[in-house]
């Protein structure tokens, strides 16, 4: 089982560019790992709409079929505008936070790619990561606004491997909306699905060819030890520890299916 970076269990306003939205985050501690979600009234938080399009329109490798999907359009905005009224509160769970945030990520990302498709990448899209694009709590976000201002403050790595860029070389969108329930084993299927993956790393004993992924957010991966540490909780082949890591060239290509 994976080593829980151990930290209080506390409810934190963001402080840094995005400490006005005030939301109440939470961070991962040691015990929600394992522990039982906690039953508030978050339990009611309907992601099956976000589910029924995820598996009607992603195939199992995360390939997206957008084309179909934009046929669909009028739900998945239906579902960002349910998303958009859940206000994160303080009795929200950690479970319930983190499956909230990343389908917020997730299915904006969708509707990027919609509002410009056909587009080749979603780096052909002007602004696609800095240009507030939704609202929670009645405040406007980026998708780098929720990334960097939310998600990678709730101290889990593991977000990395669940929120999608849309791209080749990003870790799959998996077919599965993820709920208070599943959260914790999505994201664990999603981190070894991806460490394993021999596109998206090359990885041998003394061979350690990664994703940019590792380099962009280095610091996330390495509070608790080196990349290859982290890199080797999840992997089939144990890299050597003084292995040189080198990075893979990121494909920004589309996710899209043939």
């Amino acid at each position: 089982m994976k080593k829980i970076l151990i930290v209080s269990v506390i409810v934190i306003t963001l402080n840094s560019c995005f400490s006005a939205k005030g939301l109440p985050v939470k961070t991962v501690n040691e015990s929600d790992e394992t522990a039982m979600p906690k039953q508030t009234n978050t339990s009611n938080l309907d992601h099956s709409t976000w589910d029924s399009l995820l598996k009607k329109y992603v195939a199992t490798n995360g390939d997206v079929d957008y084309k179909g999907l934009k046929n669909d359009a009028n739900k998945l905005n239906e579902y960002i505008s349910y998303l958009e009224q859940q206000v994160p509160k303080d009795d929200w769970s950690i479970n319930t936070q983190l499956a909230y945030f990343i389908n917020v990520y997730n299915a904006n990302t969708i509707k990027l790619i919609l509002e410009n498709y056909p587009v080749k990448s979603i780096k052909d899209i002007y602004n696609p990561w800095l240009k507030n694009r939704f609202i929670i709590g009645g405040k406007a976000f980026s998708l780098a606004g929720l990334e960097n201002g939310i998600l990678r403050k709730m101290n889990e790595p593991r977000i990395h491997f669940a929120i999608n860029c849309a791209s080749v070389s990003c870790p799959k969108l998996l077919n599965e909306a993820y709920t208070e329930k599943n959260v914790m084993a999505l994201m664990e299927r999603a981190t070894k699905g991806f460490i394993n993956n021999s596109k998206k790393n090359e990885l041998g004993i003394n061979k350690a060819k990664v994703s940019e992924i590792f380099k962009w957010y280095k610091g996330d991966f390495k509070e608790d030890g080196s990349i290859i540490d982290y890199i080797n909780m999840y992997s089939d082949v144990k890299v050597s520890a003084t292995t040189e890591i080198q990075y893979l060239e990121y494909d920004w290509s589309l996710n899209k299916q043939n």
